[in-house]
């Protein structure tokens, strides 16, 4: 009798494994956007209640209800059936406690919570750009043809400029989103004045990007600004809706440089504005009197022997007579307070971590929440600390990646977190941990997959004494006696991280993928990668690729230490920054890796635009040593394994030159390389052509990796 239960379990079990699937390529690349989409609750506060909103479904159609604090009571406050003379349910942006608007198509609504009602504001342009809503004044700003406009209460449309054309661009992002440049329209504290970034572009040279799609082809040129070539012109508008004028700040000569920053004072009388040289190594903080133009002061200066990187705005304390300013000027980014005479009161926050974000304040206890990498770069918590003292204290208790919306007091946040084991949760919870709810748990969509192991390991960069992070993943049906091929994916460039502690446990479903294929994948993050501080960012300045490889042969060092690698079919693969960093293996270590697939890759940082490539490798003119060196065009002859180089034809954050020309080099040269653009498609394949392309991507290692 035992025998049977034990072979009838034995069997179970094995069907149970058996049933376990592969991920298809569509799973891998699409899956976590469609049939493997995490379960989320997207959350949001009612400003200056406890209270939470969600959707719900019902019977009737959508509801938003309202969630109170502490006792979690729930109250329906608005219902599909309210809005049943429009095509859908809207998106509610709150203003105060019972008003919020929301835009439908081109037209712009404000509902009263009291009275239920809905009122129109007016409409806009079906083509408008870079739309920003003032919830003080409710008048809408937007760009229409590189011009600036403005949608007032009375629904009447005002046009702010008029010399907004291919050349001179208006209240768009300017520096090619650099500097934590992210938009170009700046409503004032109170609503009652409006600044925006002027670009002048007419100096740049052209170049074109072609459309393939029609015939004969159509040329659209974009303006591009190459390392150590004429950079374009900005300058800063604050306009009056009162007056209709416009006034310019004098921000003075060379007018190459860099406006970052942009902050309104909160008595709405100045503009502050971190100007920066061109050459990113001396930054002044400036105030600007928005009636004149005039310069009232320089509050203070930063200087740097490598490079200044000005990313954040100024964070007005509640009393509008001190701010915080964000610096990496000790090394890692932290909080510095100061008085609006320029003096430094205390610096806020300190150690070898970094601040990530101001995501909350409680003015009652002088406290900010903020989230860091205290416990470790590969996860961000939730802390407060107190703007005068710094003391500091940690909120959330679960290790993973967590994301917070707080509400206006300061004394409850949303956590909506993962880790390589939980997919998300969802949790309320109070400021001093006194109340916790679980609100959401989310399914693994994984159960069900044959996943592979995956492991985390640290070992030492180059430099003998940095720790770098690494993620290995195993074949999915591993066999510690075979042999398998590798394949390592690479970044390894400022502001990005590969490795964190969040779900997927591999940290992409595409290396899962080739895991069940018969893989080894290894990825790490070595110096010269975000989130570590800027001494670790800062070892690849003036000379891109150097350290950047040599850590990465710790890696390939370690992976040949492995009884189950194979070493002499290894492949890597790395995308813009990641193909740079594989064609650059390829050519100038050609022995390491049988083959690489590079995407993207800056081939020539000559041919890169100023704000980036000057930051980090000065200009050719004067690091002419440095960009010799990792120049890759000229190098096609230094090949000895297989390269596929992959181009957008549309790129025009990488230029297709770059690879034009290196595929020139190799022509010339007779050397074999192989190629493949991706038509219509910018600095990266997304949407259902990239199944396409991880599937070329995969068949490219399978081909010659797997002989």
């Amino acid at each position: 009798m035992k025998k049977i239960v034990f072979t009838a379990l034995l069997f179970i079990t094995v069907t149970v494994f058996a049933q376990k699937k592969n991920l298809t390529m569509q799973d891998a690349v699409l899956g976590l956007a469609t049939n493997l989409r995490v379960e989320n609750l997207p959350l949001q506060w009612i400003p200056g209640e406890n209270a939470y909103l969600e959707n719900v479904k019902t019977g009737y159609g959508m509801a938003v209800v309202k969630n109170n604090l502490p006792a979690l009571k729930a109250d329906t406050i608005v219902r599909t059936t309210d809005f049943s003379d429009i095509s859908f349910f809207p998106t509610l942006n709150w203003i105060n406690q019972n008003q919020a608007w929301f835009q439908m198509l081109n037209k712009f609504y404000l509902w009263d919570r009291n009275t239920n009602q809905k009122q129109l504001i007016g409409e806009i342009a079906k083509d408008a750009e870079n739309i920003f809503f003032d919830k003080n004044t409710h008048s809408v700003a937007y760009v229409l043809d590189n011009n600036l406009y403005l949608l007032k209460p009375d629904g009447s449309n005002v046009q702010i400029t008029h010399d907004g054309k291919y050349e001179i661009v208006n209240g768009k992002s300017v520096h090619r989103d650099e500097f934590g440049i992210n938009h170009g329209i700046f409503f004032s504290p109170k609503g009652n004045l409006l600044a925006f970034y002027r670009m002048d572009q007419s100096m740049v040279e052209d170049y074109p990007v072609i459309d393939w799609a029609p015939i004969p082809a159509v040329n659209h040129n974009v303006k591009y600004p190459f390392a150590g070539r004429t950079s374009h012109q900005v300058t800063l508008g604050v306009y009056n809706p009162q007056t209709g004028k416009t006034v310019f700040l004098k921000t003075g000569e060379p007018k190459d440089q860099y406006l970052t920053c942009v902050t309104w004072n909160p008595d709405e009388k100045s503009i502050y504005i971190a100007v920066l040289n061109r050459d990113q190594n001396h930054v002044r903080l400036n105030q600007y009197d928005v009636q004149t133009g005039e310069l009232v002061r320089t509050l203070f200066e930063e200087r740097d022997d490598k490079y200044v990187e000005p990313q954040k705005d100024l964070y007005f304390l509640p009393d509008g007579k001190e701010f915080l300013w964000w610096s990496q000027r000790d090394g890692f980014m932290h909080l510095y307070r100061y008085d609006l005479s320029g003096k430094l009161l205390n610096q806020v926050t300190k150690g070898d971590w970094l601040v990530n974000e101001i995501v909350g304040i409680n003015k009652k206890k002088n406290e900010l929440l903020i989230t860091t990498t205290k416990d470790g770069a590969m996860e961000k918590h939730l802390y407060t600390v107190n703007w005068k003292t710094g003391k500091m204290n940690r909120i959330d208790t679960d290790p993973g990646y967590h994301n917070f919306v707080v509400n206006d007091e300061g004394t409850y946040a949303i956590d909506n977190w993962t880790n390589q084991s939980t997919p998300r949760k969802v949790d309320v919870l109070s400021v001093d941990k006194k109340f916790k709810k679980n609100l959401l748990t989310a399914a693994d969509p994984l159960t069900g997959y044959n996943m592979p192991r995956v492991e985390n390991l640290t070992i030492k960069a180059a430099d003998g004494v940095t720790d770098l992070y690494g993620r290995l993943i195993y074949p999915a049906s591993f066999d510690p006696a075979k042999k398998y091929p590798v394949v390592v994916y690479l970044y390894n460039g400022p502001h990005a991280q590969m490795n964190l502690n969040r779900f997927p446990a591999s940290g992409n479903l595409w290396y899962d993928y080739m895991a069940q294929q018969g893989y080894v994948v290894w990825v790490m993050d070595g110096r010269g990668s975000s989130n570590r501080g800027l001494r670790f960012e800062q070892v690849i300045f003036r000379n891109l690729g150097d350290n950047e490889m040599e850590d990465q042969m710790k890696g390939v060092e370690y992976l040949k230490s492995l009884p189950f690698v194979d070493g002499e079919r290894m492949g890597i693969h790395g995308w813009s920054y990641g193909g740079f960093m594989t064609t650059s293996f390829m050519l100038r270590k050609p022995d390491v890796f049988k083959v690489g697939v590079a995407g993207g890759p800056v081939l020539d940082w000559s041919m890169y635009e100023v704000m980036y490539g000057e930051r980090y490798m000065d200009t050719p003119q004067s690091n002419p040593e440095g960009y010799s060196k990792n120049k890759l065009v000229g190098k096609a002859d230094k090949l000895k394994g297989k390269l596929l180089l992959i181009h957008g034809t549309q790129d025009a954050t990488v230029v297709w030159q770059h690879t034009v020309n290196f595929l020139r080099d190799a022509v010339s040269k007779g050397v074999q390389v192989d190629y493949f653009m991706y038509p219509g498609h910018e600095h990266n394949v997304r949407g259902k052509d990239r199944i396409h392309l991880m599937q070329k991507i995969s068949d490219y290692f399978d081909l010659y990796l797997k002989k």
